[in-house]
């Protein structure tokens, strides 16, 4: 059975990956946008950007978040400043550290799903005097769906399996910043192997079942496309 610090971590990981897949939609669409329409030559820094927590090792990551957002750091200094403290070993600092972190397994699913639509649906809706944002809300959201549904999801999915970076910015305090991954790590160290076997097993069975609604989903467009 889990212990009450177990169920600390879930509720805890739960409520990060939620908040952290939330901020991603909202940061990462207008970036996948921008990246699927601009010609700039600053499209490929930027995309090599975004994409950087997928061969950075977390622990790097973590360093330099640590760093930046520590009491000596730019960040650190800002949020001090405006009476916020500083973040890292908070929930807050987690966020940030998460959204950075999965920034990827969202913008990338968008901005794939933004080019699939190609130029014709747009200006088909401009001819009909449709503006900007009217055109985004009635024609792109909707046939970026997919593309949002399998962002969201890996997004979520993500966010709930770190641990290098979390644990480089968050350490590990109970009800604040101790995850499950971290809260696996504990039991093991301790030599609590059952408990590590309920937590792993419930992480193996969420997995399992993101892989699953991805691929069912695929299936789904695949279908309706085949129609």
């Amino acid at each position: 059975m889990l212990t009450d610090e177990a169920l600390a971590a879930v509720w805890l990981t739960l409520r990060l990956a939620s908040v952290t897949t939330i901020l991603l939609f909202l940061v990462g669409t207008p970036i996948a946008w921008w990246l699927a329409r601009t010609r700039s030559w600053l499209k490929a820094p930027v995309g090599a950007l975004v994409a950087l927590p997928l061969v950075l090792p977390p622990t790097v990551i973590g360093f330099y978040l640590l760093v930046v957002m520590g009491p000596q750091g730019p960040i650190g200094q800002l949020t001090q400043a405006l009476g916020l403290g500083v973040l890292p070993f908070t929930f807050r600092g987690l966020v940030v550290g998460s959204v950075i972190y999965s920034m990827p397994f969202v913008v990338q699913p968008l901005q794939n799903a933004f080019d699939a639509i190609g130029e014709r649906p747009l200006e088909v809706a401009a001819t009909l005097r449709a503006g900007p944002w009217d055109r985004f809300f009635t024609v792109v959201l909707p046939l970026a769906r997919p593309g949002f549904i399998t962002a969201g999801i890996l997004g979520f999915a993500h966010t709930v399996g770190e641990f290098g970076v979390v644990l480089m910015i968050g350490g590990n305090i109970p009800d604040k910043t101790r995850v499950v991954s971290v809260q696996i790590y504990d039991h093991v160290e301790a030599l609590e192997y059952t408990q590590a076997h309920w937590l792993s097993a419930g992480m193996l069975a969420f997995s399992f079942a993101v892989l699953l609604a991805l691929h069912a989903s695929g299936s789904g467009k695949r279908k309706s496309g085949g129609k």
